[in-house]
């Protein structure tokens, strides 16, 4: 089953770090990267760019709304996120644990619908 997990942290905690703390915590994330597709539970992954550079559309009464920026303010934002193949709930949590993010921020695991 494939399971998503959405990775939210501060985003300024990981801007203030020095250029060494932000290397060795990319590495982190590298390693995570690597054990997911030495075990071939990878599906796909990808790092979001800031909060302040989306765009949210509503659509109220046929009329589209357009808000640049996020919709709402939180102290922890979606950074990015891993889809993963596991054979439960249980793997799929184990796997969110040695995430990176688990340990300045909150990982938040959802069982993909697939549509096909």
């Amino acid at each position: 089953m494939k399971y998503m997990l959405l990775i939210y942290a501060d985003p300024d905690g990981f801007a203030a770090l020095k250029p060494a703390e932000a290397q060795a915590a990319m590495a982190g994330y590298n390693a995570f990267t690597e054990a997911l597709e030495k075990e071939n539970a990878l599906v796909h992954s990808q790092r979001l760019k800031p909060a302040g550079e989306a765009t949210t559309i509503h659509v109220e009464n046929g009329r589209n709304k357009v808000l640049n920026g996020p919709y709402v303010e939180t102290k922890e934002q979606l950074g990015g996120y891993y889809v993963i193949e596991a054979p439960d709930l249980d793997a799929a949590l184990k796997w969110a644990a040695r995430c990176p993010g688990s340990h300045h921020g909150s990982i938040e695991v959802r069982p993909v619908w697939e549509m096909r």
